[in-house]
């Protein structure tokens, strides 16, 4: 799977991601599949071309079997998010409710470096729970939780031999489109 993720970060290389105000991502990232997600000054959205104007590569197949593996009556997929965690990046609490049919599970596989993971409620505020997901957890957001608020407190850098460099390499599938 590491190889085909090489291989797909070589056809759409990662790109250094900021909010419609402007503000840097601390993560990177690219997409594979009929469209993949992208954020500018233009807002958050899923576009069928990587901002250097080429088609996303399709998802590799490795990837497509855990998705088989793990939904149930889900469709296909048609995106997966590819985000790069450096030991220094985060992601903040956030839902992914940009897909056009919610009722679809989104399966997020981790890969690398071990992340500390904090999930919520559907209502941003109250209780949240952290967990760590280490390489090779995946992780299925469906049904009631499909909608929680989720993020990435900190990544713990040398806890994982198999990238080549420390960090944490995040593939999440999911139906974009309707």
């Amino acid at each position: 799977m590491v190889e085909d993720v090489r291989q797909l970060l070589r056809a759409a290389p990662l790109v250094a991601p900021v909010t419609p105000r402007g503000q840097p991502l601390s993560v990177r990232m690219t997409s594979a599949g009929q469209v993949g997600w992208v954020t500018d000054r233009r807002g958050y959205r899923y576009a069928d071309r990587h901002p250097s104007g080429t088609a996303w590569p399709a998802i590799p197949a490795s990837i497509r079997a855990v998705w088989d593996a793990v939904t149930v009556q889900a469709r296909a997929p048609d995106s997966c998010l590819v985000n790069w965690y450096g030991p220094e990046a985060r992601m903040g609490m956030h839902q992914d409710r940009d897909e056009a049919d919610l009722t679809q599970p989104v399966v997020s596989i981790s890969l690398g470096d071990d992340a500390l993971f904090r999930i919520g409620n559907t209502e941003r505020g109250g209780k949240t729970e952290s967990l760590w997901l280490r390489s090779g957890d995946v992780v299925v957001m469906g049904g009631d939780a499909r909608l929680r608020y989720h993020g990435v407190d900190r990544i713990a850098p040398g806890t994982s031999t198999l990238l080549q460099a420390p960090g944490r390499i995040n593939l999440t599938m999911r139906v974009a489109m309707a």
